[in-house]
């Protein structure tokens, strides 16, 4: 019996409505990027494929690299398609995990905040489903319910006004402690699998382990009575974490219990050793002789063995109490199960060192002083683990091709080679940027301009091209010369800087303005495929790619042609 788990609380995923983003997705991209939106409905098609499959994961690693895929590519979804200050016009309509009342916006962050907690939800069902009564399966439990914390937190920290309760503030940082608190008990477990040897001080610091997890939980249920959660929490949960610490506080009165009567007296080779351990095992020094005296003395010690049984005897009386007024619990018999055998070792350990000649009044044990050997870790989402690529690829490079930038209609330009070459400078790639124009020359007799970007070259798509490919392109030219398509950012004319790096927060996809997702340090700080990660990878690439930098800047990397 000593094998039996107790059960976790896992939690429901989100459910959320289907939704269809064929008509706003090709209205965007015919208006916005000026290409023509049937061209992408095979893209438009795959994405919608991925979040149908994304409501319905399967509960394990499968699923959530099926959630983390999804939130990734909503990244890129953010950055084409939705602009600081316009709605794309598209509900997302999402249940609440714990009421199912419905809740919906037209903020990408709700979308991206609920595939966040299913993730973290995810983690906590298959926590749950661990076999805890063997090492790696303990080692797996943790595991899980460390990263459903790290998942909360995350949620907590980087998306705030959400418009439902089970993504409120509050709500999630009693997830998180709840999540915490099941950690703690599984390392409780652990602990009790290890302990092979029954010794004094393994005994005491299994004492201390389970009042470690009792404070844990008794935080976790302060958390779960505050006023704004007392009625939304299921009274299952409030009752089942009640029951858990005071089942917690019987278990480290017990095994302080069996360290005084069942262990053998500290030799004087031993009794330094335990003398610095007991000092700092009880919250107050308990009453009687000195701690020499007690560890020496088998009748102090059952004396003080039988104080600690009778604490524990009571609080097992009280958790078999609480676990009897919920009929959810009622139902559950693996914990009536594991509390009756509780109860029942107290007892017969109780009678077995209880002498019928005690005529001493059993004192109060004071109660033990929680320490863990292994602290619980928030393990946040590593976002950077499944590798997406853009399904919008074809549109062109995020740095120019993006929501938030807006460009002048593209002009075809007819161009002939003079005497002295084109007669511009050219810069970066992917798309390659004319960086400086001649007076007089061929390029500004075209019309070109500095800062124009060369999107295509006779016919042939430019926008992800490299440098030396444009620039093969221009020299394969004859007589009759070269047609280039070109197009230029608003707001980029002369030698301003192409893109502002703070234009690279997209705001729009606040819940409310105050959607911390958005901060540069949220941003930075998680792994997840950020704009300005995107951005200083894209600076790193090569020394000609200088995107934000102003044209007047950088003139040791421009070629002339």
């Amino acid at each position: 019996s000593e094998s039996i788990s107790v059960p976790m609380i896992p939690l429901g995923l989100k459910e959320t409505k289907e939704l269809d983003l064929l008509a706003p997705l090709k209205d965007f991209i015919s208006e916005h990027y000026g290409e023509e939106g049937i061209l992408f409905e095979k893209e438009i098609k795959e994405f919608m494929e991925l979040r149908q499959a994304m409501r319905t994961p399967s509960r394990n690693e499968a699923g959530l690299e099926l959630l983390m895929e999804y939130y990734n590519q909503l990244y890129f979804l953010d950055s084409r398609f939705f602009p600081p200050n316009k709605s794309l016009g598209v509900f997302f309509h999402w249940y609440d995990s714990l009421t199912g009342v419905p809740s919906h916006q037209r903020a990408l962050a709700f979308e991206k905040g609920s595939v966040l907690f299913n993730i973290g939800a995810l983690h906590t069902q298959i926590g749950a489903r661990q076999d805890r009564a063997s090492l790696p399966g303990l080692n797996q439990a943790i595991d899980a319910f460390q990263k459903a914390a790290g998942a909360f937190n995350y949620l907590k920290e980087n998306f705030s006004n959400a418009p439902s309760l089970d993504m409120s503030a509050a709500s999630l940082n009693m997830l998180v402690r709840l999540m915490v608190a099941q950690v703690q008990e599984c390392v409780f477990e652990k602990m009790t699998l290890l302990c092979a040897q029954h010794d004094f001080l393994s005994r005491l610091q299994l004492a201390q382990e389970a009042a470690r997890v009792e404070d844990v939980y008794s935080l976790v249920h302060q958390t779960m009575n505050q006023a704004h959660m007392k009625d939304y929490v299921p009274f299952s949960w409030t009752t089942m974490v009640h029951v858990k610490s005071e089942h917690f506080k019987a278990l480290s009165h017990y095994f302080a219990a069996i360290a005084l009567c069942d262990c053998p007296v500290a030799s004087d080779a031993e009794l330094p050793e335990q003398e610095k351990a007991f000092i700092q095992f009880h919250i107050t020094m308990p009453e009687g002789p000195s701690l020499r005296v007690l560890l020496q003395d088998s009748e102090e010690r059952r004396k003080l063995g039988k104080a600690h049984l009778k604490k524990a005897i009571m609080k097992h009386e009280e958790a078999m109490r609480i676990h009897g007024l919920c009929k959810i619990l009622r139902k559950m018999d693996i914990l009536q199960e594991v509390l009756s055998f509780a109860h029942k070792r107290s007892l017969s350990k109780y009678s077995e060192i209880d002498h019928e000649e005690d005529f001493f009044e059993t004192g109060d044990a004071p109660d033990i002083h929680p320490k863990t050997h292994q602290k619980p870790e928030i393990k946040s989402p590593n976002f950077s683990q499944v590798k997406v690529t853009d399904l919008f690829h074809r549109l062109g490079p995020l740095s120019v091709f993006s929501a938030k930038n807006k460009w002048y209609p593209a002009r075809r330009v007819h161009l002939r080679r003079g005497e002295n070459g084109f007669g511009f400078t050219l810069r970066g790639d992917s798309p390659v940027l004319i960086a400086g124009v001649i007076p007089g020359g061929c390029a500004a007799e075209a019309g070109l301009k500095e800062g124009d970007y060369i999107i295509s070259v006779n016919g042939k798509d430019c926008k992800w091209s490299k440098h030396a490919e444009v620039v093969q392109l221009l020299k394969s030219t004859g007589e009759e010369g070269v047609e280039i398509i070109v197009i230029t950012l608003q707001g980029s004319e002369g030698p301003k800087p192409v893109e502002k790096k703070a234009a690279a927060m997209s705001s729009g996809s606040g819940m409310l303005k105050s959607n911390k997702e958005n901060s540069r340090k949220s941003l930075m700080n998680s792994k997840s495929a950020s704009t300005l990660l995107v951005w200083s990878k894209k600076s790193k690439r090569s020394k000609k790619s200088a995107y934000g930098v102003p044209f007047t800047a950088v003139g040791d990397n421009e070629v002339m042609y």
